[in-house]
């Protein structure tokens, strides 16, 4: 049966290549997408039993916060305390200094972990034993367990690692564990795991709503999301009784939220994964229904083989067996093509920044998806083959062959057919269009977003300060005060600054702010606001303009009074129309000679996480030596290009301390730009599906005309015989085409109206469904399917009737 379907094939090379392609393109673009929503949305994580895994989170929405982290005296209170977990651990992420002495330090990633953080997750370790409750301790905690990939690229895979030592931020840390080489949580790229140590103080019930932790839990056996959920929020309701800030976060509306791990972790991306899928299906679908009307037309080509065949005793069963082989080989073919353009559109994927999504280093195209894309080809053929096997099996052959001959009743039941898969091809390809368009037009309003700071020849950094060479304010504030005018005074550099919350890093920091003298409104409660430190060339050297008072300045340092500077949406909210300079505030509940800040300055309000972020969040700058800081980022503004400014920078660090590494050296634009990634990927892909839909429908709109042109040739003959104009026989067809596409375009506007609806929690600023974005997406369908109709609709109208009529 495949030989014989080769053979078949075989005698229609452009058919076959056309059909080959179209069902290659439209498999290929849903296999690579499909393996990005494997990876992050389908996949279990990669632990046992991962579905009992949550995630543990504090929230105050009364005071702008919807989600926090917990904090080191959550992780004691429930513990013990909720008999819905099975256990309960918490981690952070944060970077040391490995290495020095007489090798090259290197910043790299870790992550301090509490004792039950690999149990927690079900994951032994390859050798050695996790940490304990006694290495908690500051003095206790120099103990690490490496990853697989650690151990080998530092150790030489040694299999007597257990006992070894390396210097952590300059102080030796003992190996007491090695990691198995599968293991990865989540998206880290930790190479090493610490202890979670902490002070005493830590756990005082005032630094309950200090969430600086991640914190995660395993449902025991038998218990649900539900029953954690209500254990935990009667144990916040028991431990505010001894709480001392009580009052402020009651008001706050503070609560604990308790979460699958795996959903909520993807939560930001599943929104436009799912679109991006649902979009791909179209696709698919106008494939599908593109190829259903090339196949019908070669089937009703081929009737009077299919009666010939059947006048001779060819079983139904039998042409069935045919059809459906030949449907198969196709779909084969085409699926083999699709995998070679699925597991190269991964490859594209992550060039596009895919890697960077949540879990997105775990896409790939694997034995397993490539046979599940396989299976999904197997379906795709199978859908195909039955309305063509339908159409081959209709009773009395010779009858229809007739029928088809005249324009008959069969003829036209066909004709009605394929008309409406042009008609819903067309409608298909509008609402992609109009899809691609509005993400198109979100992106843009994301890109014509101010800022609020000027990101060009802008180029940062990180830097980390060892706790063992720096082990006070003191020494900090020294270093700090020695690296600022090392690298001002670098050829073409005009400003140089550190911060401690570089926006567009993910690591912004926010805390609650207390107003002196403000009354807060009914309902309103203590807010929380961004809040930075920065030495007193931030604002030149982002740009950000000042509004009022004045900068920060260095000697602000030495003065007795404590000053910062807020920004115009923190102004705003306090002061409407006033003036904030002279007014004090503060980091705790109330404002008091020691700890409060006298505003001096009020500067242009600038955006921290992403360009879509809402406005009004807010924010404070402080000095950078009234707080502690061990990391810090560094910002230096050049004309010269980023290229040529980093080996400087880089050795002016190192002169001033040769075993301090600068990590993470990139120009500003670049993280904004990579801040953009789930915005213009979609985007951008979503316009490739789009133009694809077109050339579909294009292709299937001439293929229907094209012929029916050729079907009814002899017909035309005779009308232009008997007086018909060229310029009628033109009409006829471009009307049947106008038809067609006016009717597929009302319902696209329907479907595009529908998929406005589906697509608005991943638009930005897009209220309405354009009517010009409409109205473009329409006349790109009308060029489009306007070529397609025209040429066949020509090629009626230039028929000879003498050669029609004697090719009959």
């Amino acid at each position: 049966m495949t030989r014989h379907a080769l053979r078949q094939l075989g005698r229609s090379p452009g058919f076959t290549a056309t059909a080959l392609a179209t069902l290659g393109l439209c498999l290929g673009a849903n296999f690579t997408i499909f393996a990005v929503v494997d990876a992050i949305l389908v996949r279990p994580l990669p632990f046992p039993q991962s579905d009992r895994l949550v995630t543990v989170n504090n929230a105050y929405p009364g005071a702008g916060v919807e989600r926090s982290n917990a904090s080191l005296p959550n992780y004691f209170d429930r513990g013990h305390a909720i008999p819905a977990f099975a256990s309960v651990s918490i981690y952070q992420e944060r970077g040391v200094i490995v290495g020095g002495g007489t090798g090259a330090p290197e910043h790299v990633d870790i992550v301090r972990v509490s004792p039950e953080f690999f149990s927690t997750l079900g994951v032994p370790l390859a050798m050695g034993r996790p940490f304990t409750a006694n290495e908690l301790s500051y003095s206790t905690s120099q103990v690490a367990i490496l990853t697989d990939a650690f151990w080998r690229s530092h150790f030489g895979a040694d299999p007597h690692v257990l006992g070894r030592t390396f210097l952590s931020d300059e102080i030796p840390a003992t190996v007491v564990g090695v990691l198995p080489p599968d293991f990865r949580f989540l998206s880290s790229r930790a190479e090493i795991y610490r202890p979670s140590s902490y002070a005493p103080e830590d756990r005082a019930p005032n630094r309950r709503h200090n969430n600086s932790w991640h914190m995660i839990a395993r449902l025991a056996p038998g218990a649900t999301l539900a029953e954690a959920q209500a254990q935990i929020d009667a144990l916040n309701v028991q431990l505010l009784q001894d709480d001392p800030l009580a009052k402020v976060v009651q008001a706050a509306g503070y609560h604990t939220t308790v979460r699958f791990l795996h959903g909520d972790y993807v939560r930001s991306i599943r929104p436009t994964l799912l679109l991006l899928q649902v979009g791909v299906l179209f696709l698919l679908l106008i494939g599908a229904v593109n190829l259903a009307n090339l196949l019908l037309i070669r089937a009703s080509g081929r009737t009077r083989e299919l009666a010939v065949r059947q006048a001779l005793g060819a079983g139904r069963r039998h042409i069935a067996a045919d059809v459906l082989g030949e449907i198969m080989v196709l779909a084969a073919g085409g699926g083999l093509f699709g995998l070679l353009l699925g597991w190269s559109g991964v490859g594209l994927l992550r060039s596009l920044g895919a890697d960077r999504l949540p879990l997105g280093g775990t896409i790939a195209f694997d034995a397993r998806l490539a046979v599940l894309s396989l299976a999904a080809t197997v379906v795709v053929g199978l859908v195909l083959a039955v309305p063509i096997i339908a159409f081959s099996l209709r009773a009395n052959m010779a009858s229809t062959l007739q029928a088809e001959s005249r324009g008959g009743t069969a003829g036209r039941a066909a004709q009605r057919l394929r008309h409406g898969f042009i008609v819903a091809q067309i409608a298909l390809a509008f609402v992609l269009l109009s899809g691609a368009g509005l993400l198109g037009l979100s992106l843009r309003r994301v890109l014509a977003t101010p800022t609020g700071f000027n990101a060009d020849h802008v180029l940062t950094g990180q830097i980390a300060l060892p706790w063992k060479g720096y082990p006070d304010d003191t020494a900090r504030n020294a270093f700090i005060a020695r690296l600022l005018p090392a690298l001002r005074a670098l050829p073409g550099i005009t400003g140089a600054a550190i911060t401690t919350n570089l926006p567009f890093t993910d690591n912004s920091n926010d805390s609650a702010i207390t107003v002196e003298g403000h009354e807060p409104r009914p309902g309103e409660t203590i807010r929380v606001h961004y809040n930075s430190n920065v030495s007193s060339d931030y604002w030149n050297v982002m740009d950000i303009p000042l509004l009022r008072g004045r900068f920060l300045e260095d000697a602000d340092i030495e003065r007795r009074q404590q000053v910062c500077v807020v920004d115009q949406a923190f102004s705003d909210y306090y002061w409407p129309g006033g003036d904030p300079v002279g007014h004090r505030l503060s980091q705790d509940v109330k404002v008091d000679d020691q700890n409060g800040f006298t505003i001096v300055g009020v500067v242009g309000s600038a955006k921290q996480n992403e360009v879509a972020e809402k406005p009004g969040h807010g924010a404070v700058y402080f000095p950078y030596a009234n707080t502690y800081v061990a990391t810090f980022s560094l910002l230096v503004r050049s004309a010269l290009p980023p290229a040529a400014v980093a080996p400087m920078i880089r050795k002016a660090v190192f002169q001033l301390d040769p075993q301090l590494p600068i990590d993470d050296l990139r120009p500003m634009q670049t993280r904004i730009d990579d801040s953009l990634v789930a915005r213009r990927s979609p985007a951008l892909l979503a316009a490739i599906f789009a133009a694809a839909a077109l050339l579909l429908a294009a292709i299937g709109t001439y293929g229907v005309l094209a012929y029916a042109v050729s079907q009814r040739r002899r017909e035309i003959g005779v009308r232009m015989a008997l007086g018909a104009l060229p310029q009628q026989i033109l009409a006829q067809f471009l009307g049947l085409g106008a038809r067609l596409l006016l009717l597929g375009l009302g319902l696209g506007i329907a479907g595009a109206w529908a998929a406005k609806c589906a697509m608005q929690s991943v638009l930005f600023n897009v209220g309405g469904l354009p009517a010009g974005l409409l109205a473009i997406a329409a006349g790109l369908m009308l060029g489009i399917v306007f070529c397609a109709v025209f040429l066949p609709s020509r090629r009626a109208a230039r028929i000879n009737p003498i050669d029609a009529l004697r090719a009959e």
